[in-house]
């Protein structure tokens, strides 16, 4: 964990967004350390587990974890969102090593990923699709619909963590989990900072049936979204 910190530290500025950041800082670190097969040495394999940061707004989290695992070198953290960095305010996919998506205008990451995990499966790769969102974006009507298409396709290659930290617009305690789970997904409730309870959660997967994981995040540090 020093070594992440020291990694975000060196990331500078007003755009930063560090609070969405730390939000979602123990959900991609598990994911990448304990879960996701999905490293340098595989990065450009079609059977390599896709992670999708559809919260892109704040990527700073996502940056170091990335530099830590190998994907990049720790020199291009200090020159993020300069002219000529690769590493903008969002995170652009045709710049940065092992980014499956640009993204940062909210509500497109659980589309994609419902495309990402029906093409694979068309393909016959049994590759895992995470896909990470905020609690707040499933305001947008576009989640709504790929939310249904996924359970009535049984993409049960698909996980969509919600981090939770209740910035939505109609904040009801066990709303968003109920909300998965009348549509037929499998979900699970857990502490957004609790490693070993995110481990468990996120290597859990339902079969036919796709899977969401909702991370509470509820100390009120985090900003919207």
């Amino acid at each position: 964990m020093e070594n992440i910190a020291r990694l975000m530290a060196l990331l500078t500025g007003d755009e930063k967004h560090d609070l969405a950041s730390y939000s979602t800082l123990a959900v991609i670190r598990v994911l990448y350390e304990r879960v996701l097969d999905v490293s340098p040495d595989n990065v450009d394999h079609p059977e390599r587990d896709r992670f999708l940061l559809s919260k892109g707004h704040g990527p700073m989290a996502y940056y170091a974890v990335l530099c830590d695992r190998g994907f990049f070198p720790e020199s291009w953290l200090s020159s993020w969102a300069t002219f000529d960095s690769p590493l903008g305010h969002h995170p652009d996919r045709n710049l940065v090593p092992g980014v499956e998506i640009s993204s940062g205008s909210l509500g497109h990451g659980l589309p994609l990923a419902v495309g990402t995990a029906l093409g694979l499966r068309a393909q016959g790769i049994g590759a895992r699709v995470v896909v990470l969102v905020g609690d707040a974006e499933l305001d947008e009507g576009s989640n709504q619909e790929a939310l249904e298409l996924a359970a009535a396709l049984a993409l049960d290659a698909l996980t969509v963590v919600v981090v939770d930290n209740r910035s939505g617009s109609y904040t009801v305690p066990g709303r968003i989990a109920a909300r998965f789970a009348t549509e037929g997904w499998q979900v699970r409730t857990v502490d957004g900072r609790d490693p070993d309870a995110l481990e468990k959660a996120l290597s859990e997967r339902g079969v036919g049936v796709p899977n969401a994981v909702v991370a509470t995040v509820l100390e009120g540090q985090e900003e919207a979204a």
